[in-house]
């Protein structure tokens, strides 16, 4: 969590009350083991709720001085961008006769209760495509694809006190963010020789994960997400016109980002790629076809 986003929780968790609060964590699967298939699964670690005072309240809120597994936050997390159904993990989707290959034991998606309202998650899914697209989670913006997500920073304790300069950054990316097929979850536990932030350490390398993502789910690209609003030194992305029946000046004004490479004679633009509607860094080459 950023501290930018701290002191904004912290009132959110003072003004729910710690009844509610507890409620929505339990009913989110912290605290319990989610049931995965894998041996030596944690509970994690949260406050007594019958001790919680103000402080504690307030630092749960934003999530210092409580611990949760990977397997949670990706369970917990998949249920706030799904629609609000928080379902039991599983790994092995089957184990299978080896002589017909036939299924003896199988896996298969299982909902353990509603958590949030439809209306809730789409808000949810919202407001993290805005994380991405402008916000601590843009060096996980990935053009041509609505990308969602949330970065973390943690700062680490040993012997009941927090450590200097030794955090645990995260980042929690799922695409595409209107309709989540995948999600991922990146941690990196002190960082060497880096800024330590979940935005500039994991985020990048959960992006690598999604355009992985994409291609073996062969997600199709998309035009109507979020427009990535730029700060000073990023690289900036432009959608290609269309130039096809333009002359050779016309065409060059419109692709005025891009570098224009033509093949061919003639004084008109028969042929164009990339083609119209494509989204690509400033300054890649555009090619032109001439003909009559």
């Amino acid at each position: 969590m950023s501290t930018q986003s701290n002191p904004g929780f912290v009132d959110l968790g003072l003004k729910l009350g710690k009844d509610v609060l507890f409620d929505y964590i339990d009913k989110f699967g912290f605290g319990n083991v989610t049931g995965v298939d894998l041996n030596g699964e944690a509970n994690g670690i949260l406050f007594d709720k019958d001790k919680i005072g103000d402080l504690e309240l307030a630092t749960t809120a934003f999530g210092q001085g409580v611990s949760v597994t990977p397997i949670q936050q990706i369970t917990a997390v998949s249920a706030a961008i799904n629609g609000g159904n928080l379902y039991t993990p599983y790994i092995v989707k089957s184990l299978n006769e080896p002589e017909t290959n036939s299924a003896i034991v199988e896996n298969h998606p299982s909902v353990v209760r509603k958590v949030i309202t439809e209306n809730t998650s789409a808000k949810v899914r919202y407001v993290l495509e805005s994380v991405v697209a402008n916000g601590t989670g843009r060096n996980a913006y990935i053009p041509n694809y609505r990308v969602g997500g949330k970065t973390g920073t943690a700062q680490k304790v040993e012997d009941g006190k927090y450590l200097v300069g030794n955090y645990i950054t995260s980042f929690m990316g799922f695409l595409p963010a209107d309709d989540p097929e995948v999600v991922v979850y990146i941690a990196i536990d002190n960082a060497k020789g880096v800024t330590q932030y979940g935005g500039t350490i994991a985020a990048p390398i959960a992006k690598n994960v999604l355009n992985a993502s994409i291609s073996a789910l062969n997600i199709k690209e998309r035009y109507d997400g979020m427009t990535k609003e730029y700060n000073y030194g990023d690289k900036r992305y432009y959608t290609v016109p269309n130039v096809i029946g333009m002359d050779t000046k016309e065409a060059v004004s419109s692709l005025k980002n891009f570098k224009v490479e033509f093949s061919g004679t003639g004084s008109k633009v028969i042929y164009q790629s990339p083609s119209e509607g494509s989204y690509l860094v400033e300054g890649e080459i555009i090619r032109l076809m001439l003909g009559e």
